[in-house]
C-alpha cells in the first residue's frame, strides 16, 4: 500500500519577508553645477567662513554684550534663529551642518598645529555615544536650574566649555574625534540626519576594482581623510557622513555618489541596531516634553501647587524630579512596547528596544521641529531687532512674533501629523522587514503603533495649551 502524500502548505504573500534592497535615488553628481561645487577646493569653506563669522559676533555678544536676553543680539541669533533652524538642516541634508560648523575647522587646526594624532581610545569608541546622551541631558537640565537660554553669559560660558572640549580632543587624537564620539550636538544630528533627504553612498560596483588603498578613507597628499573615520564603499547610514565632500575630491573613480532619498527611508533598513541610539532618540522626546511643559503658562501654578503640597521650596529640586520622569517616561515606555512585542516574536526585549527606537526618530524630529517653531515664528523678531541695534539701527519694541499663534499652531499639528504618519509608516516597514509571518508581524507592529499614538496624543495635547516666551 503507497504512502499517502502530505503537501505542506505554501506561504501566501503575506508571509514573505520584505527583502528589497535600499532604493536608489537621482545622483545628483549627475548635475554639472553640484559636481563641480563638491570637488572645489573651496567648498565647504566658503560656507564656513561666513558662518565662523557670526559664530565670533555670536560669542562676542554673549560674553560682551547687554546682559538682557531680549535685547542681545547673540542670544537671539543662537536660540531664536539657529536653534530652531538646525533640525530642518538635518532632515533637508542630513549632518551638512557638520561640515561647516566653526568648531569641526577648530579641531581641524588644533590638530595641524599641535596634535598628537593618537588613536581613539577604545573607550570612546565603546561608550562615545553614551558619553552624549549624558551630555545632551545635562546640558538640558543646566538650562532650566541656571537659566543657560535666559542668560547671555550663561550661553557663551557653554560656548567656551564646548571649546576647550574641541581644542583639547583636536590637540590629543585623530581627525575630528570630538564631533564623532563627544559632541552633544553630534549626536542628535547623528539620529536625525538618519531621515536626512540626502544621502552619500559608493558605487560598490566600482568600488570592487579599486586600487587607489581607500583613499577616500585615508585621503590624497592633496586631501584630507574623512574626518569622521567612516569608509564610504561599506558605509550604510547618513548617521556619521557630514557631505564634506574629502572622499569625493579623493577618490580616484569617481565612485562617490551624493543621492536624493525618501526621508526616513533609512529607518527599516538599519542592520544592526544599537541600544544607546534607540535610547536618545526617546530621551530627546522627553526632553521635548518637559521643553513644552515649562513653558506652559501654568507652569508657574504647578510649581506653586507642588510647593504647597509637597513642602520643597527649591525650583532645582522639583525640576529635577520633573525632568527624570519626563525624560524616563518615554524610555519606559518604548520598554515596555518592547517587552509585549519580544512575547510574540522570539526576539530579546533588549533587542525590540533597539530595533524599535529608531521608528520613533520621525515623530521625534517633528516634535522637536514644532517645539523650536514656537521660538522662531512666535520670537523671531526679536533678531531683527537686536542685529538692527548692533548697527544703530532702532527697530522698536514691538511684537517679536512673526505668524500668529494659529498659525504656529497649524504648522505644528501638520508637522506631528507628519512625525506620527512617518513613524508608524517606519515601524510597520522594520515588521515586514524583520519578521516572516504575517502573524508575529501584527503582535510586535501593534504595541509600537500603540506607542507611537500615544506620545503623539501627548504633544498634541501641550500644544494646545498657550505658551509663554523665553526671550
Amino acid at each position: 500500500m503507497s504512502t499517502p502524500t502530505v503537501e505542506t502548505p505554501q506561504a501566501g504573500p503575506e508571509d514573505q519577508p520584505d527583502t528589497t534592497p535600499p532604493p536608489v535615488g537621482r545622483n545628483l553628481m549627475d548635475i554639472p553645477v553640484v559636481a563641480r561645487i563638491l570637488r572645489s577646493r573651496w567648498y565647504p569653506g566658503i560656507v564656513r567662513v561666513p558662518i565662523a563669522a557670526v559664530f565670533g559676533l555670536v560669542a562676542y555678544q554673549l560674553l560682551m554684550g547687554p546682559d538682557a536676553a531680549h535685547d542681545n543680539a547673540g542670544t537671539a541669533l543662537m536660540w531664536v534663529l539657529w536653534w530652531p533652524l538646525l533640525p530642518i538642516v538635518f532632515v533637508l541634508l542630513g549632518r551638512f551642518w557638520c561640515a561647516v560648523c566653526p568648531f569641526g575647522w577648530l579641531s581641524d587646526q588644533v590638530q595641524r598645529l599641535v596634535g598628537a594624532n593618537q588613536p581613539v581610545p577604545a573607550f570612546l569608541k565603546k561608550y562615545g555615544i553614551w558619553i552624549i546622551d549624558a551630555s545632551f541631558l545635562a546640558i538640558t537640565w543646566a538650562d532650566h536650574v541656571w537659566g543657560i537660554v535666559e542668560s547671555p553669559w550663561g550661553s557663551g560660558v557653554l560656548l567656551l566649555i564646548l571649546t576647550t572640549a574641541v581644542i583639547i580632543s583636536g590637540a590629543l587624537f585623530q581627525r575630528r574625534t570630538f564631533c564623532r564620539y563627544l559632541c552633544f550636538l553630534g549626536g542628535l544630528s547623528a539620529n536625525y540626519a538618519r531621515t536626512g533627504m540626502v544621502e552619500l553612498r559608493a558605487d560598490s560596483d566600482i568600488c570592487a576594482t579599486c586600487t587607489s588603498r581607500a583613499a577616500c578613507y585615508n585621503g590624497t597628499d592633496k586631501v584630507a581623510g574623512c574626518p569622521m573615520f567612516t569608509f564610504a564603499r561599506t558605509m550604510d547610514t547618513n548617521a556619521n557622513c557630514n557631505l564634506c565632500a574629502n572622499c569625493i575630491k579623493a577618490c580616484p573613480n569617481d565612485a562617490i555618489q551624493v543621492r536624493l532619498r525618501k526621508p526616513t527611508s533609512e529607518l527599516w533598513f538599519i542592520r544592526s541596531p544599537r541600544i544607546e541610539e534607540s535610547f536618545l532618540a526617546m530621551a530627546i522626546m522627553g526632553i521635548v516634553i518637559v521643553q513644552n511643559v515649562t513653558m506652559l503658562e501654568m507652569w508657574s501654578d504647578v510649581l506653586a501647587w507642588l510647593q504647597r503640597t509637597t513642602g520643597v521650596t527649591s525650583y532645582p529640586v522639583i525640576f529635577t524630579i520633573a525632568f527624570a520622569i519626563a525624560v524616563s517616561l518615554p524610555v519606559g515606555l518604548l520598554a515596555g512596547a518592547a517587552k509585549l512585542a519580544s512575547a510574540h516574536n522570539l526576539e530579546s526585549t533588549k533587542l525590540n528596544f533597539a530595533r524599535f527606537g529608531y521608528a520613533l526618530i520621525p515623530l521625534d524630529v517633528a516634535a522637536h521641529i514644532a517645539h523650536n517653531l514656537f521660538h522662531l515664528l512666535a520670537e523671531g523678531g526679536s533678531v531683527l531687532t537686536t542685529v538692527a541695534a548692533l548697527v544703530g539701527i532702532e527697530a522698536g519694541d514691538g511684537d517679536p512674533a512673526l505668524a500668529s499663534n494659529g498659525t504656529i499652531q497649524v504648522l505644528q499639528f501638520a508637522l506631528l501629523a507628519l512625525g506620527i504618519a512617518g513613524s508608524l509608516y517606519a515601524a510597520s516597514r522594520i515588521t515586514r522587514r524583520r519578521y516572516r509571518t504575517a502573524a508575529r508581524r501584527r503582535t510586535t507592529y501593534a504595541p509600537m503603533a500603540a506607542l507611537v499614538l500615544l506620545l503623539g496624543a501627548v504633544n498634541v495635547w501641550l500644544f494646545l495649551l498657550p505658551m509663554a516666551h523665553r526671550m
